[in-house]
């Protein structure tokens, strides 16, 4: 598996925490930005990330911004991409299992560091169902169209 991971500031150091956690799994990741705390725009750091999981070099990906939401709103504005905002590991597991979501996103603000990473590991070991599921995701992917 690997996966593709981006902050603006507010989610930076959050990020170094799930950048350690999944260096500790032996998870492969690439880190797309940015690379300290200093202020950015997170829909700078959406875009190439949603572009590596899009392209199918990356699994996955990781989006954290300060909240969680511009980050995310930012992300799914890219066709193909299906971001999920999670804060709680349920939403996580049932979100890769029933929307098939390629991207997380986080709220560096939001969620403390040991939640953040059960929120990772359930996101990252789940698995799209299929089934009655596809059906939903072929009508919310078409909403690209209206």
């Amino acid at each position: 598996m690997r996966i593709a991971l981006g902050s603006d500031h507010g989610g930076f150091e959050l990020k170094q925490n799930v950048m350690a956690h999944l260096e500790k799994k032996q998870i492969e990741f690439k880190d797309f930005g940015c690379y300290s705390s200093d202020s950015v725009d997170y829909p700078d750091l959406a875009v190439p990330v949603a572009n590596a999981v899009l392209s199918g070099d990356y699994d996955l990906g990781i989006l954290i911004c300060g909240t969680g939401i511009g980050i995310s709103i930012s992300a799914n504005k890219i066709r193909g991409i299906r971001c999920a905002l999670c804060s709680d590991t349920f939403s996580a597991h049932a979100t890769r299992e029933h929307n098939d979501a390629n991207i997380l996103a986080m709220g560096g603000r939001v969620v403390g560091t040991g939640v953040a990473l059960d929120i990772v590991d359930a996101f990252l070991g789940a698995a799209f169902e299929g089934g009655r599921h596809q059906r939903r995701i072929e009508k919310m992917m078409a909403l690209e169209n209206l």
